[in-house]
């Protein structure tokens, strides 16, 4: 009688700690099988885009076009790495249209250009900043901060909203 009573006590101690576990898991029950759920399907899309990738690569045969290219030329020591060179431009062409005296931004648009002329240099495109002057200049400012812009270097003076200044 006494085994009978401690058992009942047991379950009725468990019945009281388990009951909250057991209204939560049934309140949240959408929620846990949601991330599961959700978890599953992400898994899934992640495989499907490496296989994707794995195909593409070998239908383009990705290392043959790569093969021929000597990529030493981009690791020279007097050239500066290309993070630094979009660092600068940031930097400095965040300061260009400030008010200041005519020499300072004189000196400001020169380190601009130089910078410019190095980010080109490192990715190969061509630029004619040194041979012009006045609006010409500018023009030519505009369209090699363009030729950045689509081969991946974002600027500050690239970007639509800035490009128009009177709307």
């Amino acid at each position: 009688m006494e085994v009978g009573r401690g058992l009942v006590l047991a379950l009725a101690v468990l019945a009281v700690l388990g009951l909250p576990v057991l209204v939560a898991v049934v309140c949240c029950a959408d929620e846990l099988l949601d991330r599961v759920v959700c978890g599953f399907a992400d898994w899934r899309q992640g495989r499907r885009e490496r296989r994707t990738i794995a195909r593409l690569d070998r239908a383009v045969e990705a290392d043959a076009l790569t093969r021929d290219i000597d990529m030493s030329g981009f690791d020279r020591p007097d050239r500066p790495p290309l993070e630094k060179l979009a660092a600068d431009l940031r930097r400095i062409g965040g300061r260009r249209g400030g008010g200041r005296a005519v020499v300072w931004h004189g000196t400001v648009l020169q380190a601009y250009d130089d910078r410019l002329r190095m980010a080109c240099a490192a990715l190969g495109l061509t630029e004619h900043l040194s041979e012009l002057t006045g609006v010409d200049r500018e023009i030519e400012r505009v369209r090699v901060e363009g030729l950045l812009h689509d081969a991946g270097l974002t600027l500050p003076a690239a970007r639509a909203e800035h490009r128009l200044r009177h709307p």
